[in-house]
């Protein structure tokens, strides 16, 4: 024990330190409004500062022993002679943020069929009719397809049913969840299985299926009966009837916990988010998906997704929000299910995944789809996009492309380095990148550059609309702030 004391050391021991000064690690910075200031770190560690403390900060004339002092160095903004450890701390937090990258691909999505008995005006896909069954996924497809999906060394698996309409396909789907358990024995893996579907389908054997196997279902809802009908027209006019019905029928009998539903905002949703919201509370529904328009499919071919810019949907999203708030303070518990992913993202250590804000790019890392004919694509909107004619971002075919060579295909190569917001201009000078990504599909689609002009793209004022909008719901409504953290 020599040379240890329980005393304490002098005063001057610690002034000697703080008059050492203090070095700056790597921030970023944005306005928030008028008069504060976004300042973020490498790991998303957020601060908000106004002028006079953020010129302090980057000067280095902060004094010591001050609150906000000890919060940027508690947060790795700034290090000094007492926080040796600090880059080793920064470099573990910054190695978690970036876990899921070594998992590899988690989410494989079947689209088993193009055929479906709806004409959703929006459509992202280029559907076909009932009766073209030329359309279905074959037995050694899905065969070669899961093959692929265990090539991958990810620890878990989500394989997703798609279309079209999927349960028209019905049989095939039985098969791969058979074949895929099989599959899964030597070696289990976390397995789960989702449908997508519009439910119109739903028969006592889909859901005899469903229930044994625990497969989920994910519908969609886009409001009250006059408004889903008109996005969604099905022959009958009936299609709210059949959703709302089917909703109800898996709550009962499989768990609420087993269906979920997201809508699309269409010109005629702009003035009636309440009202929708309204719909998912009236069917014990505990989360919605704000969802704008995509720029593919059927959306482009009829002109739906130039009804709106973005700044109108920015204010549906806000005056929705704000409305589910208000529900949860009055007892009712329901998430907004891309805020909630945002907010995982600004506020925990764990990155929730979305295929849609991952750098790099979470097309092919996260995410990839089998299409019914064997095609392979980076996402599903590469898959939309595909069917509008435009095959950049297909990677191979299951049936002539060995694993390897998928994921090593030169365009999801070059798209993916091409995705790093690190590098990318605006991007890496924004302090909500921790938090944002990169959409290559998107971005070619709307602008035919992989990594598009920031300044005119509708998906970077999407995101930095939402991100500034929470930031200012967690700094100034402390109502607010407790129901979002609730959601975490």
């Amino acid at each position: 024990m020599t040379g240890l004391s329980r005393r304490f050391q002098p005063v001057e021991t610690y002034r000697e330190a703080e008059q050492q000064g203090y070095s700056l690690l790597p921030i970023r910075f944005t306005p928030l409004d008028e008069g504060r200031i976004v300042v973020t770190n490498m790991v998303g560690e957020l601060i908000v500062l106004n002028r006079e403390e953020l010129v302090g900060l980057v000067d280095g004339t902060l004094t010591p022993s001050t609150s906000l002092y000890d919060d940027l160095k508690s947060r790795h903004f700034i290090y000094d002679q007492d926080s040796n450890s600090a880059l080793d701390l920064l470099g573990l937090k910054y190695r978690t943020k970036l876990h899921r990258l070594a998992q590899f691909t988690a989410l494989h999505i079947f689209v088993v069929s193009l055929r479906c008995d709806y004409s959703c005006q929006y459509c992202q896909v280029s559907r076909q009719t009932e009766d073209r069954a030329a359309f279905d996924m074959s037995p050694e497809t899905a065969d070669a397809a899961l093959a692929m999906v265990f090539s991958n060394p990810a620890t878990s698996l989500k394989i997703e049913f798609q279309g079209g309409e999927p349960l028209l396909n019905f049989e095939l789907i039985r098969y791969i969840v058979a074949k895929a358990k099989l599959l899964n024995t030597p070696n289990p893996r976390h397995l789960q299985f989702v449908i997508t579907t519009n439910l119109s389908y739903l028969t006592d054997e889909v859901m005899q299926f469903c229930r044994v196997e625990g497969v989920y279902l994910s519908t969609s809802l886009d409001g009250p009966s006059w408004l889903h009908n008109k996005n969604r027209p099905r022959p009958g006019k009936n299609g709210h009837e059949l959703t709302v019905r089917a909703i109800r029928r898996v709550q009962s009998e499989l768990g609420r916990d087993h269906v979920s539903a997201l809508m699309t905002t269409t010109l005629e949703s702009l003035e009636h988010v309440e009202a929708i919201i309204d719909e998912y509370v009236a069917l014990d529904l505990h989360s919605v998906f704000l969802r704008p328009l995509s720029p593919y499919g059927f959306a482009i071919k009829t002109g739906h997704i130039n009804k709106y810019d973005t700044e109108r949907w920015i204010n549906f999203y806000k005056q929705g929000l704000d409305y589910i708030l208000k529900l949860n303070r009055s007892g009712y518990r329901l998430t907004e299910q891309y805020t909630t992913i945002i907010l995982r993202k600004m506020l925990t250590a764990q990155d929730p995944g979305y295929v849609d804000l991952q750098s790099p790019a979470g097309a092919g890392l996260s995410a990839i789809v089998y299409n019914y004919d064997g095609d392979v694509y980076a996402s599903d909107e590469a898959r939309m996009l595909a069917e509008m004619g435009d095959k950049t971002f297909r990677m191979g075919n299951v049936h002539t492309d060995k694993y390897e060579d998928i994921y090593l295909n030169d365009t999801w190569l070059d798209a993916l380095e091409q995705s790093m917001t690190v590098s990318a201009p605006t991007c890496t000078d924004c302090a909500f990148l921790p938090y944002c990504g990169s959409d290559p599909v998107y971005h070619y689609a709307t602008q035919r550059d992989w990594v598009g002009n920031k300044a005119i793209s509708a998906f970077c004022a999407k995101n930095m609309s939402i991100f500034q909008h929470l930031t200012t719901l967690l700094e100034d409504d402390p109502q607010a702030r407790k129901t979002l953290l609730g959601w975490l």
